[in-house]
């Protein structure tokens, strides 16, 4: 399904800001389930735990503190810089090159800008590997952010004044809506993205946040679409 938007009230835009994982690729491509296996696998070693005890941590973590990351930095001190590249070591081949969300990207008006919770390297790949990352003016990862994820007030602050964006100017696109409060406090115009038909894929059923609808001002389950709609004409 997709709400589909009035071009009218996205005809102020001057900013574009999407999440990565499971916004510029579609949820059933299931590409972030690899870097979750990764993230069991990476708590069951370092705790030597069994992969059930590790997952169940693992989601505990991610729920208290934002990610899996933030978690085991402050429980265990773990280096930052081996936990990402070890759960982004994945194959990118999952992801079908997506021409028609890249001419969608390229026709908007402004700036483009990927704001993630991953690292730098896992959004390059991600992007090129979709042949979209040419696109984008810049990556704001989780190091920018000084790893603190979204959805913390201060990661978002840091964004807007890094790249001097005006919230009204500005619209963010989003799987998480809980990812969604901030930007909409900011004054920003706010997508979620949501599963075709709204089925999630298996690892993403915990994820439910229905309490952030609020935050939300239009829903797509067809970025490139939703895109193709605010693009001007020619």
């Amino acid at each position: 399904m997709t709400d589909k938007p009035d071009p009218t009230r996205f005809a102020h835009v001057r900013d574009w800001v999407f999440d990565l994982d499971n916004t510029l690729y579609p949820h059933h491509t299931n590409l972030f389930s690899q870097i979750d296996v990764k993230m069991t696998a990476y708590v069951s070693e370092l705790l030597q735990m069994n992969k059930e005890d590790a997952r169940k941590l693992q989601k505990e973590l991610y729920l208290q503190y934002g990610t899996t990351l933030s978690g085991l930095m402050a429980r265990h001190n773990i280096d930052s810089d081996d936990f990402l590249q070890k759960v982004h070591d994945i194959d990118y081949s999952w992801l079908a090159p997506d021409p028609a969300l890249g001419e969608a990207i390229k026709a908007l008006p402004g700036r483009k800008f990927i704001f993630t919770n991953g690292n730098r390297g896992h959004a390059e790949r991600t992007a090129q590997q979709l042949g979209i990352l040419d696109h984008f003016d810049d990556i704001f990862d989780i190091v920018a952010a000084d790893l603190t994820p979204k959805p913390a007030q201060q990661t978002y602050d840091r964004f807007v004044e890094l790249h001097k964006i005006v919230g009204s100017d500005a619209v963010m696109f989003e799987d998480l809506a809980r990812n969604l409060v901030v930007p909409k406090a900011l004054g920003m115009t706010t997508v979620l993205i949501v599963p075709r038909n709204f089925e999630p894929t298996f690892s993403e059923i915990w994820e439910k946040d229905p309490a952030f609808d609020d935050a939300v001002d239009f829903v797509t389950d067809d970025l490139a679409d939703f895109l193709t709609t605010l693009a001007p004409k020619s």
